[in-house]
């Protein structure tokens, strides 16, 4: 398991300097990657698959679980140095050079499963790359993510909470989630200046709400959280035009109403009603 003294180490012999714009902030605590691997469940002969893996301190501990690791790392050098560190160990995973922005995961998870996605996420992309999986790769079934707090506590968010918002909703409808552990900026390097959450999800094994199209629900949500200072009535004009105020109505949702107090429920009923 990596310290920070093997941590700093391995940096400086592979002369990596961490990349801010890739929101490389390294884990150095073993206690930490143990942590997030009991949280996950993983067990035995799990298929994990680890997004931001950088030189192998979470990806050490899922080994040592015994789960099958499938590595998805943006920075060749990075990946080179997971190999080394793999090796040394005595240890084997698969490593993958790509973005987790862009990468098939269909074709790069297919013929296995059901996988759980286990990851120290860069603060930079970790909303997108989260909804990505969600959205994509229905073969991943539980994610254990570590994120800034703020971000994680907007994954995890429902109606009235401050940090609620559109990806709150989209999370919602994919799986259920909640924030099950806070980690301090102490257990990085370079050590960041704000805490990380674990968030934990599920995927539901079907929506639970019935609407017209997923597309339209969603764009109808983004509307509505763009202007969320407005009523819904101005704030889904951009999408519904003069229609706004009935199809609110329509749905049992007051036109005045914000988009914050709207649950996935809600903004369901909105969506059957606007395709009515």
């Amino acid at each position: 398991m990596l310290t920070p003294a093997t941590v700093q180490a391995l940096l400086d012999e592979h002369r990596i300097n961490p990349k801010k714009s890739l929101g490389q902030n390294f884990l150095a605590d073993p206690n930490t990657a143990r942590r997030i691997v009991a949280l996950a469940a993983v067990a035995p002969g799990d298929l994990v698959v680890e997004i931001g893996p950088g030189i192998g301190s979470l990806t050490l501990a899922l080994l040592d679980a015994g789960a099958e690791v499938l590595a998805v790392e943006l920075d060749a050098r990075l990946a080179g140095v997971l190999a080394a560190v793999l090796e040394r160990a005595r240890l084997r995973a698969e490593i993958t050079i790509a973005d987790a922005l862009d990468v098939d995961w269909s074709a790069l998870l297919a013929d296995r499963g059901p996988w759980s996605c286990v990851s120290n996420l860069p603060y930079n992309v970790a909303v997108p790359v989260v909804v990505r999986v969600l959205e994509e790769a229905p073969v991943v079934d539980r994610l254990l993510v570590m994120v800034q707090r703020e971000v994680g506590e907007r994954l995890a968010a429902g109606p009235g909470d401050e940090q609620y918002g559109a990806v709150s909703v989209k999370v919602a409808y994919y799986a259920e989630a909640a924030v099950v552990g806070l980690v301090p900026p102490t257990v990085f390097m370079p050590r960041p200046k704000v805490d990380s959450v674990l968030v934990s999800m599920r995927r539901r094994l079907s929506p639970p709400v019935a609407v017209p199209s997923e597309s339209a629900l969603f764009t109808l949500v983004r509307a509505g959280f763009a202007q969320r200072r407005k009523m819904l009535r101005r704030a889904l004009v951009p999408v519904l035009g003069d229609r706004a105020e009935a199809v609110l109505a329509g749905a049992g949702v007051e036109p005045t109403a914000r988009a914050e107090v709207l649950g996935l429920e809600q903004w369901a009923a909105v969506a059957r009603s606007a395709a009515a």
